[in-house]
């Protein structure tokens, strides 16, 4: 696992020297953020719309259920860390899976994201709104950055247009969902399992370029990648 994010100050005689953020490497990221899509995303959904289609709902709804246990349970058996997103990812799916048996609706299983996607639009675009980005929050848990630079103005500001991006990106997630139940349930389900993680991937894209280039154009900012090793 690539480790957070490194910070340092460049010593220059300059009063105000000049912080280099380096990037960990990206490609281990993007394999993790791969399979935590098809662990918590495609799979549950191609399993749930083949056994709704030949079995019945209840066996799809435990079908999923047992996926996001087996899937837990595989890594914690063999020893391997378990990754909070992972965790919380089926964590989120089981409670879903569980709602929509008691209540014997697929419709329920598919319009309870939606409204997450809503409560979490509203929560970005408030945060910016009230010029307290919830998004500053949510990059200290990820980003090791001096304490001063989120106070910067510039900083500030990028993070607002990125909380207002993502909370534009959860309002499109929650329209496009309903827009394909109103076609049909087959398309809800293909709508949910596909083209919403892909659509969360490609916003994901969108709001860490739209930060890199924000930082990039900052004086006293520089970012880079992690050197090789074999270069210190």
């Amino acid at each position: 696992m690539a480790s957070a994010p490194n910070v340092r100050r460049r010593s220059a005689a300059t009063p105000h020297p000049e912080v280099v953020i380096e990037l960990g490497a990206l490609r281990p990221a993007l394999l993790r953020a791969a399979r935590m899509f098809m662990e918590t995303a495609a799979i549950p959904t191609l399993l749930l719309f083949i056994l709704l289609h030949t079995v019945g709902l209840m066996a799809g709804l435990v079908a999923v259920l047992t996926w996001c246990a087996l899937t837990v349970s595989v890594r914690w058996v063999m020893g391997r860390r378990l990754p909070g997103t992972l965790v919380l990812c089926a964590g989120m799916l089981c409670a879903r899976a569980c709602v929509a048996l008691i209540l014997s609706s697929a419709l329920v299983y598919l319009l309870q994201p939606v409204a997450g996607s809503v409560v979490m639009a509203t929560l970005f675009l408030g945060s910016a709104a009230l010029g307290r980005p919830i998004t500053i929050r949510l990059a200290r848990d990820f980003v090791a950055l001096p304490a001063h630079l989120f106070h910067h103005p510039g900083v500030r500001r990028m993070f607002t247009q990125v909380a207002l991006l993502w909370g534009a990106g959860r309002l499109i997630d929650a329209g496009m969902n309903i827009g394909f139940l109103h076609w049909s349930l087959d398309a809800g389900l293909l709508s949910r399992g596909v083209f919403s993680g892909l659509l969360t991937a490609t916003m994901i894209v969108v709001c860490a370029g739209w930060g890199w280039r924000c930082l990039h154009r900052l004086p006293g900012i520089k970012l880079c990648l992690r050197a090789p090793l074999a270069t210190a």
